[in-house]
């Protein structure tokens, strides 16, 4: 077998600046981050740290739309300011500091108002993976959100006042394949054995092996032998229940070899075998979500602009039904054991033999319908990966923020209104976020950034005005009001610094296609540290 190529040093390099991150997502997940294309909206000091955090870990491109010329204020809140950017333009300046992170990254700046960008050139947005946007009125945003929405380009709109904050992901459909469960099934099909397996397992007799070789069983045997002989008395029933499985652990017991004393000999194999009895006892089946994910009319309704992700649900549903017999692809993965290399190895080289297999046959489907379809090809690489992680999909569908802001929607209103019937609610910093945003649109600046006193009115008027819509009582409590006003639309940098933290990590989520982003909004009270998730 030939020898891989060296890595040449620039590769090398790359490999050790990039270290953490690649074990998280890998070399296609650095890929797809360097192929990536980020535009922000407002280089404050909320989007400076949403994109420093991206820039770090090498995204391809950063464009920053900002036309404001930097002030006293910007300089004291960003990090990415210094005196002398006093008087220049905002995204300019950040954009060279921000840069000075990482040069393999590409950095543009544009000096047009958003407004202009969409009446003038609604086409600017098309060429970006994600759209991140701060500091907007609440006109700008219904307009913006509403063309990516159409255009289906991610948009996260950002906010920071004072001690809050929040971010709300737009996204119409996002497939995730590798999402990282934190308890992956192992996925041994042990119930139903391929051939090969099966073959292997019945060449052990666990009775008459000596002691050195009893000791060195993988566990996968001893449960499957367990399983064997708990069987003859229980109808061939796969073992289900706490009770069951019990006796499957006394029958392991059982195969424990005792000393002349009748003490029992500890076999580490044998101790895995018990530990394992509850995770990898789990039966072969199709799960839920998966076969409402195959079945649904995306997989089964394809076109010629069909995504890949949808002409691989569409394979693999095919495999299930026909060669699969009801089984998703094997994932190949074995995990490790007390056993002899021999039998390590040769187990291993079953399981992803057996896994390549189901995987190719996958793949020739996929092959079959791209040439029906006329589309795009579709890599072995691609399908591979996909036939892997084929029991943890993952879809979600977004909703789009204009909708949501137009609250005569009776499901948005009502699912406002329930929230803030409970006590000390984060939906409470919800709308008072949204107000501040209507009176950004009504005033062109904050509420309290010129006359906090006489602000508390004004923003208690567009409270009063967003709790009409949702016909909910009235405002819980005045002093959130109040406090809004302090903060007079300004920025602390410790609360932008976690949420830019958080949102560049969401943004990375959808651009490398891994993990699950947050769906959909979510809310920081950087005074009591408290979070908060909702799904409008």
């Amino acid at each position: 077998m030939a020898s891989p190529s060296p890595k040449s040093p620039e590769q090398s390099e790359k490999n050790k600046q990039y270290d953490r991150q690649l074990r998280l997502w890998g070399d296609h997940g650095q890929a797809a981050l360097e192929n990536g294309h980020i535009c922000l909206i407002n280089a404050t000091a909320l989007g400076t740290e949403i994109l420093k955090s991206i820039v770090l870990p090498g995204v391809g491109a950063i464009t920053i739309v900002d036309h404001n010329i930097v002030a006293e204020e910007d300089i004291g809140s960003n990090f990415f300011l210094d005196c002398s950017s006093k008087g220049l333009n905002r995204g300019t300046e950040t954009l060279r500091l921000l840069l000075e992170l990482n040069p393999a990254v590409q950095g543009h700046a544009v000096q047009e108002p958003t407004e202009q960008i969409l009446q003038e050139n609604p086409d600017f947005f098309k060429s970006f993976s994600i759209v991140v946007a701060t500091s907007l009125g609440e006109k700008i945003i219904q307009d913006l959100a509403q063309h990516l929405w159409d255009i289906n380009v991610p948009f996260i709109l950002c906010r920071s006042v004072g001690f809050l904050g929040s971010f709300r992901i737009q996204i119409k459909e996002h497939a995730i394949i590798e999402t990282h469960p934190e308890n992956e099934q192992i996925g041994l099909r042990l119930d139903v054995p391929f051939p090969a397996l099966a073959q292997y397992l019945d060449t052990f007799d666990i009775d008459t092996l000596d002691l050195k070789d009893h000791g060195q069983i993988p566990w996968i045997v001893i449960l499957y032998k367990a399983v064997q002989k708990w069987q003859l008395s229980n109808q061939n029933r796969w073992p289900m229940s706490r009770k069951e499985k019990n006796e499957i652990k006394e029958i392991i017991q059982e195969f424990i070899r005792k000393d002349e004393n009748g003490i029992p000999i500890e076999e580490e194999n044998f101790e895995e075998a018990l530990r394992a009895v509850n995770t990898a006892l789990v039966p072969t089946f199709l799960p839920v979500k998966i076969q409402e994910l195959l079945y649904c009319s995306s997989a089964t309704n394809l076109t010629k602009d069909s995504l890949p992700f949808w002409i691989m649900c569409s394979a693999l549903r095919n495999f299930i039904e026909a060669e699969g017999k009801s089984k998703l692809p094997l994932r190949g993965v074995l995990p490790d054991m007390t056993s002899s290399t021999e039998h390590y190895v040769k187990l291993q080289s079953m399981y992803r033999t057996q896994a390549v297999m189901e995987a190719e046959i996958v793949y020739r489907k996929v092959q079959e319908i791209v040439a029906q379809l006329h589309c795009e090809s579709i890599s072995e690489t691609e399908v591979k990966l996909f036939c892997r992680h084929s029991h943890d999909l993952h879809l979600i569908k977004g909703s789009n923020i204009a909708m949501e802001y137009q609250l005569g929607s009776n499901s948005v209103a009502s699912y406002i209104a329930r929230y803030l019937e409970e006590p000390d609610v984060m939906m409470v910093h919800y709308i008072l976020l949204r107000a501040a945003e209507i009176f950004r649109s009504e005033h062109c600046r904050a509420p309290g950034e010129w006359e906090p006193e006489a602000d508390i009115a004004k923003l208690k008027t567009c409270v009063s005005r967003l709790l009409t819509d949702i016909s909910c009582s009235p405002f819980p409590k005045d002093d959130h009001i109040h406090e809004m006003c302090r903060y007079g639309g300004a920025e602390i940098h410790s609360v932008s610094a976690f949420l830019g933290g958080c949102i560049a990590q969401e943004a990375i989520k959808i651009v490398t296609k891994q993990y699950n982003p947050v769906n959909n909004t979510f809310i920081y009270d950087g005074a009591s540290t408290n979070t908060a998730t909702f799904t409008f």
